[in-house]
Order: C-alpha cells, then structure tokens, then sequence
C-alpha cells in the first residue's frame, strides 16, 4: 500500500498497485484497499438470495449473485466516504485513522462529495435492475447509513446501528427473488445484526485508548474486560436467529452441520482474542469473512 495508507490497509494491494497515484485517494476513501468491508457486506446478501431461492429448491441466480457482489462494492464504497466526511475532524486524532485521504489533506471536502455522488448514482443504477418491492427497499436502507456516523457521538452502541446498516442486504437479497419479505428474512437479518455486533466490537478494540481521549463511544470502551463473555451472547444469538431462518426457510441437514462449523469458528475467535493487542483485534475481525462464508456455504448445502 502507499506509504500514508492506513496501517490496517493491505500492505500489497493489487488495486492501489494498479490505479494511477492520482487516483489513490479516492480509492482509499472507498477502502478500496480494504476488501474485508466488502465482503462483510456481500455475504448478508447472498444469505439472502440463498435462503429466498431454497424453498424452489434451487440455488441463487448468478445474476443476481454478481449483482449484489457489485453492489457491496459501490455501496460500501459510498458508505465510508460518507462515514469519512462526517468524521473527518475525528478520524485526524485518532492514530489509525489520521492517515485517511481527509484528514490527511489528500481529498478536498468538496471532492469528496462529488465521488459520493457518483458511487449512489451507480448504486441506483445497480438497483434499478430489481423489483419494485426492492427498489424501495433499497432506498430505505440510506437510512441508517446516514444515521451511522452520527451515533458513536449519542450511544454507547454504534456497532448496533453499523449492524442495522450493515446487514440490510440480508433483507433486500430475500426480497430480490421473493418480492417480498417474510419471517425467514428477518430472522436472517437478526443474525447479520448479532454477527456484527461481534466482530465490530472486536474491531473497535484497536481504537479503545484513542476513543477514550476524544470522547467516542463503542461497544468495545462499553465492555472493556467483559467483552469475550459478550461476545459470547452476541454470536450465540447470532447462531441461535440462523438456525431459526434455517428452520423457517426448510433448509435440510447440511445446512445445520454448517451451521455448527460456523459456531466452531466464532468460538475461536473468542477463545484468541487479545483485547489489548491491536494486531489480534485486527485479524480476528478480518477472519470474519471466512465466517460468512462458512454460513453462506451452509445456506447452500441445506438448500437440497
């Protein structure tokens, strides 16, 4: 990554590799060289488009797979430059951040606005291709994206609302194919909400001592030394409102062996954690894309 990149960016991304220095920016304002928040946004849906598709007993159109993966892309894109607007005064004291392309002066403010633009006009583009049902729905999930940034300054429990942001995809994959959304989806979306409430804590945990001096609030200051008997509650729920959605949406035997590699896998996050070592807080939230994996190869495996 470039040298002023943030030290949690990947340190040899093709994409930064690739794109003209000019260009650098913006990209890192759309953590571009940050995959991970992609796909923690994409696995929700593609849950979704699996869950809806399993009572047809047929798997998810490609279609719509590679359409919704594109739109993790932009819309977590717009999501961060949005974020990164509002907390660019923040972000300049926080050591993690201070590097990011507002603070750090290397996108003007105006700039900024204008690549938001552009990401939610692509955004609306890709939502186009969707039914009625949503397409609204879509509109709506803006919501609480805008809410977000606002509420690490009012509650102690930002992730929460990261959570109702994050996970829309989970309700707006099952209304794709469905045109509709029924129990199955929100129990889903429960799931998505625990699950982040998890592993943003763990995040958040990188950034405890700085928060503190500025008056941020998380989860993570929240819980301090009892985050690990925490997170257990949170992916126990988590666990406990997929196996709901399963049993709702038919899913068959595999999907529940799935299911319990899934558990195996978040009871090792909790078992590895280092609440005070940046680096483990780090690559434990990362191994969280290889957890919606697991739970989205379930998904599929119980489908017939």
């Amino acid at each position: 990554a470039p040298n002023n990149a943030p030290r949690d960016a990947l340190s040899q991304s093709l994409i930064m590799r690739l794109l003209p220095k000019a260009w650098h920016g913006l990209a890192q304002l759309a953590r571009l060289d940050r995959p991970i928040g992609t796909w923690l946004l994409f696995w929700p849906c593609f849950w979704g488009l699996a869950l809806a598709a399993a009572p047809m007993a047929q798997y998810p159109p490609a279609f719509l797979i590679f359409l919704f993966g594109l739109g993790a892309l932009v819309m977590r894109g717009a999501g961060c430059t949005f974020n990164d607007i509002i907390d660019r005064d923040l972000d300049a004291q926080i050591a993690r951040t201070a590097g990011r392309p507002l603070p750090a002066g290397r996108v003007t403010r105006q700039a900024a606005w204008i690549f938001l633009a552009a990401q939610l006009l692509l955004g609306l583009t890709l939502l186009l291709h969707l039914n009625a049902f949503s397409i609204g729905l879509g509109i709506l999930s803006l919501v609480p994206v805008a809410i977000y940034p606002f509420m690490k300054r009012v509650t102690w429990w930002p992730q929460l609302f990261l959570g109702i942001a994050f996970n829309w995809g989970a309700l707006l994959g099952y209304a794709a194919i469905k045109g509709g959304l029924e129990a199955a989806a929100f129990a889903l979306y429960a799931a998505g909400v625990f699950w982040t409430l998890g592993y943003d804590t763990i995040y958040a945990h990188q950034d405890r001592a700085d928060d503190a001096l500025i008056g941020i609030k998380s989860t993570a200051r929240l819980l301090e030394r009892y985050t690990k008997p925490t997170l257990i509650v949170f992916y126990t729920g988590a666990l406990a409102c997929l196996a709901l959605a399963g049993w709702l949406g038919g899913l068959h035997i595999l999907f529940w062996l799935g299911l319990a590699v899934a558990g195996f896998h978040m009871a090792m996050q909790i078992a590895q954690l280092d609440i005070d070592d940046p680096k483990s807080c780090l690559l434990i939230f990362r191994s969280n894309r290889d957890t919606g994996l697991i739970i989205g190869v379930a998904i599929l495996l119980g489908i017939f």
